[in-house]
């Protein structure tokens, strides 16, 4: 992995969240500039601010560097949402999108 991956993986990330460099930024409670300085390669952010940035976008580090992983920011969220329910409950939810599934098409 190199700097051009984690500005591009920003990148992706914020685009699919519809946010801007700044608002992140903001909300990363770092200057204005912060992510637009390591999406356009002039820095990189520390380690306990990657683990920040993958937290933002509901990531673990290894999600965040896994290349192969492009699920949208909604569906993490889904995910991590199921990953606090009890078996029962994550049987519910999955009985409930087989039959949405099932569904034809309006």
């Amino acid at each position: 992995m190199d700097a051009a991956f984690i500005a591009e993986r920003i990148t992706e990330l914020r685009l699919a969240r519809n946010v801007s460099e700044y608002q992140m930024s903001l909300e990363l409670g770092q200057s204005k500039g912060y992510v637009q300085g390591i999406t356009s390669g002039k820095c990189l952010p520390s380690a306990k601010q990657l683990f920040n940035i993958a937290d933002y976008f509901h990531l673990s580090v290894s999600e965040f560097f896994d290349d192969g992983k492009h699920d949208s920011p909604l569906v993490l969220e889904a995910i991590q949402a199921l990953r606090q329910l009890s078996d029962d409950d994550v049987r519910l939810v999955l009985g409930l999108i087989h039959r949405i599934m099932q569904q034809p098409e309006p």
